[in-house]
């Protein structure tokens, strides 16, 4: 396991599921973390743990990423706090509804302006000291950012949004040593979901799908490449294909 000893990671959407555990599979490899998200009790319990069980340090930056102002002071906290900044990981999303024709505004634009605004403003802030530290930038995708998928087409945009612009920013920052990663899992037993009905971790049986943690280990491997890049991770339930193909 390759460590991640002296840096500094900002992670969003970081108060549960696949964020959390991030956190902690970042926190086991050493790394000091900025974390965020709009839930800020539940973020301070997620920088306690980590606090405790890995002796790193820890800041909370409470935001909705929606607002590019969150973005800034999570990267201004993490340079303040820790000297710069090493590691990006762009995980806050959320799906809202189905039925393009039945969409409303209100849940196209929740996931327009979290899954693509919220990518883009932590990127752009984070870029300058992903340069300076030739960090890492890691972009949770999806599944559904690969593949045409009948259920919820605006959400499977804004991820295909995502894999094209995580991939073009590598031709643009690797020149400069930046590292950038796309991890695409399928279904996550995770909160996601429970908005519109019942979430994931409550419909999947546990083993049935891929767990949070797995997709920490995924952003850790990434985050921690000293050289290289891993430049895409999928990471399926072993009957997807059979189920979605």
């Amino acid at each position: 396991m390759t460590d991640l000893d002296g840096a500094t990671a900002v992670i969003t959407g970081a108060s549960s599921g696949i964020g959390e555990a991030t956190a902690h599979a970042l926190a086991e490899r050493g790394a000091d973390l900025v974390l965020v998200a709009r839930r800020r009790e539940a973020l301070e319990s997620v920088a306690e743990d980590v606090r405790s069980a890995y002796g790193v340090e820890t800041v909370v930056a409470a935001g909705d990423v929606r607002e590019s102002a969150t973005s800034a002071a999570a990267v201004e906290a993490a340079v303040e706090a820790f000297g710069g900044l090493d590691v990006a990981v762009v995980n806050a999303g959320l799906a809202r509804g189905s039925d393009v024709a039945s969409m409303t505004d209100e849940e196209y634009f929740a996931m327009q302006e979290t899954n693509v605004d919220g990518a883009f403003f932590l990127t752009r802030e984070a870029l300058p000291h992903l340069r300076e530290s030739e960090g890492t930038l890691v972009a949770v995708g999806s599944f559904a950012g690969e593949f045409p998928r009948p259920f919820n087409p605006v959400y499977a945009a804004t991820k295909w949004w995502i894999r094209g612009f995580a991939h073009s920013v590598a031709a643009q920052a690797g020149d400069d040593g930046v590292a950038v990663s796309v991890v695409n899992p399928s279904e996550v037993r995770t909160e996601f979901g429970s908005e519109d009905g019942e979430p994931f971790e409550e419909r999947f049986e546990p083993g049935g799908v891929t767990e949070p943690e797995e997709v920490a280990e995924a952003i850790a491997f990434a985050a921690s490449r000293p050289g290289s890049s891993a430049h895409e991770i999928d990471l399926y339930r072993r009957d997807k294909y059979a189920d979605t193909m």
